[in-house]
Parts: C-alpha cells; structure tokens; sequence
C-alpha cells in the first residue's frame, strides 16, 4: 500500500471551465502536480502559455504561475494520474431532461488510464443517482478493475462526488474557504476523497453518501431560486398595483426577520437556472413549488421584453428610428459569463422581434455573440448619447452611477433597480 503523500502526487482535472481550471489552479499552488484535460484546443493551448481563456479575479496570477513552475499543464487526452476530477457541463435537453451526456463521455475518456489505487471524483452538478451511474460506465469500460459501488469487499477505485458551492467573481477566494459536501460511495471512498480536498480546502469537509451529496448541490440552489422567484414576482405584481418594488422591498426588510431578494431579468448561470429541474425531472409530482419557481423565473425575461417593446411604441417613432442601449449581458454583475443568462436572451428577442437599432454595452466581454450580430458592442458614453431607450439588464459596477448620466430625454427600462 502507498503512503498518502504518494497517493496523489498527480491529479488529473477533466473540464478545464469556470470551475475545473480554477480547481486545478488551486492543487497546482500547493505544489501537487496537475494534468488538465479539456477538449478545447485553444482552452489548452491558452493555458500552456501561463495565461486563461475565462474572467476570474485572481486566477491568471495563480495559473501562470502554476504553469511556470512546472507544477500545471493542459493536454486534451488524458493520461495516468493519482486522483481524477470531473467537472464538465451538465446541461438539460428537450423539456429540462438532464443530460448527462458530458459526464459519460469524461468517464470513458479517462477509463483506459484508470489503476489500482486511483480515485474518481465527481463535481459536475448532476440528478441524484449519477456517481452511480459513472461506476457503471467505468465498470463497462474497465471490467478488470473493482470499483467502489460495483462490487462488495475490496476495491481498486474508490469514487465519490464532491460539488463545487462558488460565487462566479470570487471562485479563487471561495474555493479555498467554502465547506464541501463530500459524499463517497463508501466510508473509504469519502475518507480518500478528504484527503484530496485537503490539500487546499481551508473549510470543513462534510462526509455523507453519495446520493445525499447529490441532492444537497441541488437544494442549494432550488432555495436560492425558490427566493428569487419570491422577489421577481413580487416586482410582476407590484407593476400592476402601481408599486415601486424597490421601495417596497427595503421597507419590508426592515422587519427583523424578513430578507427580501432584489428582483431582476430572470435567472442564469449554469446552476441556479438548471439545477432546480433535475429534482422536478426525478420527482415532478413532489417537487410543486420548485417547478413553479423555476416557471416565474423563466417567465421573468418575457415581461421585461414587453416593458420594452411598450416603451418603444411610446417613442411615437417608427421602430427602425428607436435606437436601444442594451446595458449588460452576463447572467450576473462584473464577469463575463453568459451562459443561460436571461440578459442576452432578452437582448436577442429584441434583436429578433423588433426592427429597433441595438447597441450593446458590456464591459467584461470583447465581441458580441453571434446571435447579435445586428447590434453593436460600444461604451457606455456612446450608448446614452446615441440611444432612445436604456434598457439595464444587469447590475455592473460600471453603471453604478447611470443615474447621474441620464439625460431627460432617455426613456428607461430598469430590470435590476440600478435606477432605485
């Protein structure tokens, strides 16, 4: 038997995204050699020149650094390690169907490297049951190797699932000092998996079983989409009662018990606005009000849309002389992710639905999507001197002060209550 020092002296990262490089970064800065592993030629090759291919505070420094010194590089095949993470997308299909697809590619991807003595871990966000069924793809590819939750008594794998619980913008810091649920498929398999973590974890190191772990990602952000929805129908309901919300809710949450959330466009981001779906899909007729929140948020940016489209006829101008400031794209403030934000989705019905001239102010970003090819991506200055309409999607820090900036003639549309 190894020692524990020898167990992981190298660990392999599979998914090299959001959360898989910064991960990987952190082992590196410990001094523990990391392979990572990403499909993404430039995503690779980006990092094998010490620099990243995602925003994230903090993180280049450490990468470089990592790559210098020899202890982090990239490759898109991959290769014998101590400790495999896995922490690539898992997106849903269809009607909000969990597609797992991505984990199942991961696992027969890293199967022909996989040894006795080696651990598999699990990160990606996944429906309750999916470590099991990565064991039964692992098993399949490598029928000559025991695995923990395929068979009883020894084992030559041990696996466990461990989700990431990190704020975009502050991954670097959080990683570090956040507690981690961790979830083994056996005792051993959680008391390996600890170990890993501890590496650079800082915070407590939480042991339960695998499906527990599962769910408990899923709750996590279930509840915090339960209380946003709380808010953006409150913002819905108040615009039909001639209400400010945003009065409104700082004077409710002046009650000493009572923590209003502040409304805004909808919900994004590849957790709070999937997550929630993969317990209505497992268990649609318990999960009522997790399906209805995630319905009221889903809805939110159709409303905004039409708050637009209103504000466009009230111009009395045709709508090919309206001209549009679109303030923000990423599905939160100050990061450059726009993954199922509910910004872009609604800056791309506009585009699609309406003959209005669009120009598009997002400071984290260097060009516009595709799907925005019709508007133009400018500063802020230039949007407000040559717009109609402001319409604010997201909270940057960069318009902080847009009030002041105004001018009387602009015609605002404030989803996120910059303006309050």
């Amino acid at each position: 038997m190894t020692t524990p020092q020898e167990k992981f002296r190298t660990v392999s990262m599979i998914g090299l995204g959001y959360i898989g490089l910064p991960t990987a970064a952190m082992f590196a800065a410990r001094k523990t050699k990391v392979i990572g592993i990403d499909i993404n030629q430039h995503a690779v090759d980006t990092i094998n020149k010490g620099r990243i291919h995602i925003v994230e505070p903090e993180l280049d420094m450490i990468v470089r650094s990592a790559v210098t010194e020899g202890y982090l590089r990239a490759t898109t095949r991959p290769e014998p390690a101590d400790a495999f993470l896995i922490a690539v997308p898992t997106p849903f299909k269809g009607e909000h169907e969990p597609d797992v697809s991505y984990v199942k590619a991961a696992s027969e991807s890293i199967a022909p490297v996989l040894k006795k003595g080696d651990l598999v871990v699990l990160e990606s966000t996944s429906p309750v049951g999916t470590t099991e069924q990565m064991v039964g793809w692992l098993s399949q590819a490598r029928p000559d190797l025991r695995f923990a939750g395929a068979h009883q008594g020894q084992v030559d794998v041990n696996v466990a699932y461990c989700p990431e619980r990190v704020l975009p913008g502050h991954v670097v810091r959080e990683l570090v000092a956040n507690d981690r649920i961790i979830g083994g498929l056996t005792p051993e398999c959680s008391a390996r998996a600890v170990e890993l973590y501890r590496t650079f974890v800082e915070g407590e190191l939480l042991v339960t079983n695998a499906r527990t772990a599962e769910m408990c990602k899923l709750t996590e952000n279930s509840f915090r989409d339960v209380n946003i929805a709380f808010a953006n129908e409150l913002s819905l309901i108040c615009d039909t009662l001639d209400i400010d919300v945003w009065e409104l809710i700082r004077l409710a949450n002046h009650h000493p018990r009572v923590k209003i959330l502040q409304p805004g466009a909808g919900v994004g981001g590849h957790c709070i606005a999937v997550d929630p779906w993969f317990i209505v899909d497992k268990t649609p007729d318990q999960a009522r009000l997790i399906r209805t929140a995630r319905e009221v948020n889903d809805g939110k940016p159709g409303w905004v849309l039409d708050k637009v489209k209103e504000a466009i006829a009230r111009t009395g101008k045709a709508e090919s002389e309206v001209t549009l400031a679109v303030l923000g794209l990423a599905f939160k403030p100050n990061i450059d992710d726009l993954r199922e934000s509910p910004a872009l989705h609604i800056a791309e019905q506009l585009a699609r639905e309406t003959r209005a001239r669009m120009k598009v102010v997002e400071p984290n970003v260097e060009k516009l999507p595709r799907t925005l090819e019709v508007a133009e991506l400018v500063d802020l200055a230039t949007a407000l001197a040559k717009s109609d309409i402001i319409v604010v999607l997201v909270a940057h820090r960069e318009f902080a002060d847009l009030q002041a900036v105004l001018s009387a003639n602009h015609v605002c549309v404030d989803a996120v209550g910059v303006l309050a």
